[in-house]
C-alpha cells in the first residue's frame, strides 16, 4: 500500500561506495512509506537500538556498529522517515514528533525486539525516550548522548540547588541560534550542519555521504522542519517525564564536551532519573554535538561496557 501523502525516494545509486558504510540495507513498510534500517550482528544477541537525529542518518553510526557487533550484539539502526535511505514526505506539514514516534515504534514491533539497549542522540532522544518510557518492558537500559526531552520538571527538588539557570540560558541561546540559522538560511546542507556540530574536520567524501540522501532541496522537508518541532508535544513530554522520574533501569549519560547547546543539560538526566544514580557517566572529550562522528569508537566501547556491567 502506498502512502496517501506525497513522498519522494532518493535513488539507490546515491548510496553506493560511501566511505565506511558497507552494510546491507533492510526495508520496512510503515504507513505506506519505506523505512530503511540496518540490522547487523547475531539474531540472538542483546539488541542495541541506535537512533539518529537532525539532519543525520544511520551513516552517523558506521564507526560504532562493527565494535558493537564484535561484542556479540545485534545492532538496529533505522533511518527516520525523511532521512537517509528512507522515503521522504514532500510537505513539512506532514511531519510531527508523534509521526516519528509511531513509525519507529512500528519498526520495533514488527521486528519484535526485546532486551533493548537504547542509544539516542539529538532527536533520537526526543523520539527514543518517549518510546522507551511507554514500552519499558522491551528495554533493558538507555545511553543518552547530547540530547534532551523538553518538559522536564524545573521545580523538582533535585534541580533546585544543583542545576542553575545559567545552564538553561546557555542551551536556550545555543538552540535559538541554530533555530534561526535553520529557518532563515534556505540553502544549508546536511554536511554543513554536521561540520558545525563536530569537533574534528570532516573529509570531503564524508561530507558527500551526509548529503547523499538529499539530491535537491525538495528532499529536505523532514530535515528543515525538525527544529520547529522541538517544543511541540509538550503535554506528551510532561507525561513521559512522570514515567522517567520512576525509571529504575540503568541509564547512562555520555555527552560530548564540545557541544555548546546540549552539554549544559547533561546533569538533568543524572539528577532526575533514578536509574542514572551511581552510573559511571562519561564525558566524551574532543567531541561535539555529533559525538558519534568525533569519537564513535569510544562510544561503542562505552555501550559495550554498559551492557556488560548491567546484565
Amino acid at each position: 500500500m502506498s502512502s496517501s501523502l506525497p513522498f519522494i525516494r532518493t535513488p539507490d545509486e546515491r548510496f553506493t561506495n560511501l566511505p565506511g558504510y558497507n552494510f546491507a540495507p533492510h526495508y520496512f513498510q510503515v504507513e505506506g512509506l519505506r523505512m530503511h534500517y540496518l540490522d547487523e550482528g547475531p539474531r540472538d544477541g542483546a539488541v542495541v537500538l541506535l537512533l539518529h537525529g537532525e539532519p543525520s542518518w544511520s551513516y552517523l553510526y558506521r564507526k560504532m556498529i562493527p565494535l558493537l557487533v564484535a561484542a556479540g550484539h545485534r545492532v538496529i539502526a533505522p533511518d527516520l522517515i525523511g532521512f537517509g535511505r528512507s522515503d521522504k514526505l514532500l510537505s513539512q506539514h506532514d511531519y510531527s514528533a508523534n509521526f516519528h514516534i509511531r513509525t519507529v515504534s512500528a519498526l520495533i514491533g514488527a521486528l519484535d525486539i526485546h532486551n533493548i539497549t537504547l542509544f539516542c542522540q539529538d532527536w533520537g532522544g526526543l523520539i527514543g525516550l518517549r518510546i522507551a518510557a511507554d514500552h519499558e518492558s522491551r528495554f533493558r537500559g538507555i545511553v543518552a548522548a547530547n540530547t534532551m526531552l523538553p518538559g522536564f520538571p524545573l521545580r523538582h527538588p533535585n534541580l533546585a540547588h544543583r542545576f542553575g539557570r545559567t545552564n538553561l540560558l546557555r542551551t536556550s541561546l545555543g538552540f535559538g541560534a541554530w533555530y534561526l540559522f535553520s529557518q532563515i538560511n534556505p540553502f544549508w546542507r546536511a554536511s554543513q550542519v554536521l561540520q558545525l556540530g563536530t569537533y574534528n574536520k570532516l573529509p570531503a567524501d564524508v561530507q558527500t555521504a551526509y548529503d547523499a540522501p538529499y539530491p535537491s532541496r525538495k528532499y529536505m522537508a523532514g530535515a528543515k522542519v525538525f527544529p520547529r518541532l522541538v517544543m511541540t508535544e509538550m503535554t506528551e513530554n510532561k507525561r513521559i517525564w512522570k514515567k522517567l522520574l520512576r525509571w529504575n533501569k540503568p541509564f547512562l549519560c555520555a555527552f560530548g564536551t564540545k557541544d555548546p547547546i546540549m552539554s549544559p543539560l547533561v546533569l538533568l538526566f543524572q539528577l532526575l532519573i533514578p536509574g542514572a544514580a551511581d552510573q559511571p557517566h562519561q564525558d566524551i572529550d574532543e567531541a561535539g554535538h555529533f559525538l558519534q562522528e568525533d569519537q564513535g569508537e569510544k562510544l561503542a566501547q562505552v555501550i559495550n561496557q554498559f551492557i556488560q556491567d548491567n546484565p
